[in-house]
């Protein structure tokens, strides 16, 4: 084997090994334990390849994350989330979570109010509603992130 091959393997190799070794980004849930909904997103979440680690706390400690993490009170909704220094409030899809992560945006986390139908844990038949995904700024500010029609 010639030195360029031996090289050429070697680094393969060590990609091949990295790209398998990475771990999918993880969750920290907390939610409360009688909420099917949440439990139904935590596996949205995981199917769509994201590790999670979900807890189950009663309501108190669960308002009290999200007033720690500084969720304004009128994005409120069941479960909360963080992740890579960002919190996720409600029933956000993975692919604006994947979002997050890509642009990392100067923001707190993302938030979807309530529980819109047909958003990912709250599938319940044909019903959709449409919502968006908002941005949380360090101001309080909310901008439009995403829309799901």
């Amino acid at each position: 084997m010639n030195p360029r091959h031996f090289i050429l393997t070697a680094l393969l190799a060590a990609l091949f090994i990295q790209s398998a070794s990475a771990a999918p980004p993880r969750l920290e849930i907390y939610k409360t334990p009688t909420c099917g909904c949440c439990s139904f997103w935590v596996e949205r979440m995981t199917e769509a390849g994201f590790s999670a680690d979900a807890r189950d706390v009663d309501q108190d400690t669960l308002w009290s994350l999200k007033e720690q993490a500084g969720i304004p009170s009128e994005l409120s909704s069941c479960h909360t989330t963080f992740i890579e220094g960002y919190f996720i409030k409600g029933h956000i899809p993975a692919a604006d979570i994947r979002r997050l992560l890509s642009e990392r945006p100067d923001a707190l986390g993302l938030a979807v109010p309530g529980m819109p139908m047909g958003s990912p844990g709250m599938e319940m038949g044909p019903r959709r509603d449409a919502y968006s995904t908002f941005l949380v700024h360090a101001d309080g500010s909310l901008e439009i992130f995403a829309s799901h029609p």
